[in-house]
């Protein structure tokens, strides 16, 4: 078999097409990648072998459904998998078993897709805030290109998975940046589609007003394909309502905003945005200033997330069960956001209005352009109190908390390890996102580069 772990989804397809590899072996080059490369890097949560096999023999003796058929996928384990343990990152979760599939697991298969695995996350997705990057059942997720370094959260294994070549894709769900950042600590690319684009039946809350799931891919082109797979109106959640999901690109060229950033001059990150800018702008890319309005977003996205977070996971919270998770910070932060007070949270959702007016940024540009964060992946074994100071981040936040769509992809290296960029579009413009980063990599290798292993 010759066709690589590595290759794009096209590629993919195209070799099973041409029956110059069938789907049983893919999803046996697969699983050997997670037996060792995946579970080396606790990206693992659960192979699903068993399953993955039979789903395999289906798609080779069955015509092929469309661009994902027969191709091998892993979830972030807080998807329901009927009979499959999905233990949402904790360890006060880890006899949970499900009698049905979530909607994207079962759209995938319905694609002709095979389940490979379950991929480890960051515990509860992170709600009640976290120091420790071993804050997950599994302890830390290990970063793809380098072990003392981190994954990323909490689509930790999402996204090392798909950077290993242990999975031909992945699904990652975000709150407030759990899809962008293991994306630019791993050098994969992602799509956070707008809130209510993707069904979140038989996904765990942490926060539904927030709550966004997607894919991680190791291009925005494979993305678009498995986001097209996915999206939809589902009558199981209500919040699906988006109109039809179309990324084919038209009209000019987005004007593409660019809000003012704080990082050093000459650090990594700066020479990888200027040299990014320089791509877009050779490709007849329009960059203008912008500016987003000054308000609160961070203090708002707390309290919604502790309460929210709070009210899905109360008895969880109230049990015993709390003290076996793995970071006290965490622990304690749960505890604490039983606590919060119904003004702020009623607070929040008032200043969540009020920062509607951001989407005024639309009259002056089509897309924002910034690094996710100013820093590549953080070291494995220090608390984010020492180490997230001066990570930017800042456009994270307010997209997340106004719901509009986002993709990262690579954009350079510093020291061996990857650092990202994003573009976020107004609601329901993903294929804003998917133009800007699709002419972007068309023009640059940071997404075929490959980690050593």
């Amino acid at each position: 078999m010759s066709v690589s772990p590595f290759a794009s989804l096209a590629e993919l397809g195209s070799a099973l097409k041409k029956k110059q590899v069938s789907s049983l072996e893919l999803t046996d080059l697969y699983l050997g990648r997670l037996k060792t490369l995946g579970r080396e890097h606790r990206a693992v949560a659960e192979l699903t072998e068993e399953r993955a096999r039979e789903q395999a023999r289906r798609a080779d003796a069955t015509p092929r459904k469309g661009p994902l058929h027969g191709i091998p996928f892993g979830v972030k384990d807080l998807l329901a998998t009927k009979g499959i343990p999905t233990r949402w990152g904790s360890p006060g979760h880890a006899d949970q078993v499900f009698d049905f599939d979530a909607t994207v697991v079962e759209r995938l298969q319905n694609a002709g897709g095979v389940l490979v695995a379950k991929l480890e996350m960051i515990a509860l997705a992170g709600g009640g805030n976290y120091d420790e990057a071993d804050a997950s059942r599994m302890g830390a997720c290990l970063c793809a290109w380098d072990k003392t370094l981190w994954a990323g959260g909490s689509s930790s294994g999402s996204g090392s998975a798909t950077a290993l070549g242990c999975v031909g894709y992945a699904i990652g769900t975000e709150t407030s940046g759990s899809i962008l950042c293991p994306c630019a600590f791993n050098g994969v690319s992602g799509i956070r589609p707008t809130y209510g684009r993707v069904s979140r039946h038989g996904a765990m809350a942490l926060a539904w007003t927030l709550d966004k799931i997607g894919p991680i891919a190791r291009s925005i082109e494979d993305c678009a394909l498995v986001l097209t797979a996915i999206a939809g109106p589902d009558p199981r959640d209500e919040t699906t309502t988006m109109p039809r999901l179309d990324l084919r690109p038209r009209g000019p060229r987005p004007r593409v905003g660019l809000i003012k950033e704080t990082f050093e001059p000459l650090s990594s990150v700066a020479n990888a945005y200027e040299s990014a800018l320089a791509v877009l702008r050779k490709q007849g890319y329009e960059t203008v200033e912008v500016k987003l309005p000054d308000l609160p977003y961070d203090l708002a996205m707390g309290i919604l997330v502790d309460a929210e977070g709070a009210s899905a996971h109360e008895r969880f919270i109230r049990s015993e069960r709390l003290h076996l998770l793995p970071d006290k910070k965490q622990m304690a932060g749960l505890a604490a956001s039983l606590a919060t007070p119904a003004t702020d949270y009623l607070w929040a959702q008032r200043l969540r209005r009020e920062a509607l007016v951001a989407n005024q940024v639309w009259d002056a540009c089509d897309c924002l352009f910034s690094p996710v964060f100013y820093k590549r992946s953080l070291p494995v074994d220090k608390p984010f109190s020492e180490t997230w100071s001066g990570m930017g981040g800042d456009l994270i936040t307010p997209s997340n908390l106004l719901g509009w769509p986002a993709a990262a992809f690579p954009i350079g290296l510093d020291g061996g390890a990857p650092l990202g960029g994003q573009v976020v579009a107004q609601a329901c413009r993903e294929d804003v996102c998917v133009r800007v980063a699709r002419d972007f990599q068309r023009e640059t290798d940071f997404h075929t580069r490959r980690p050593v292993g």
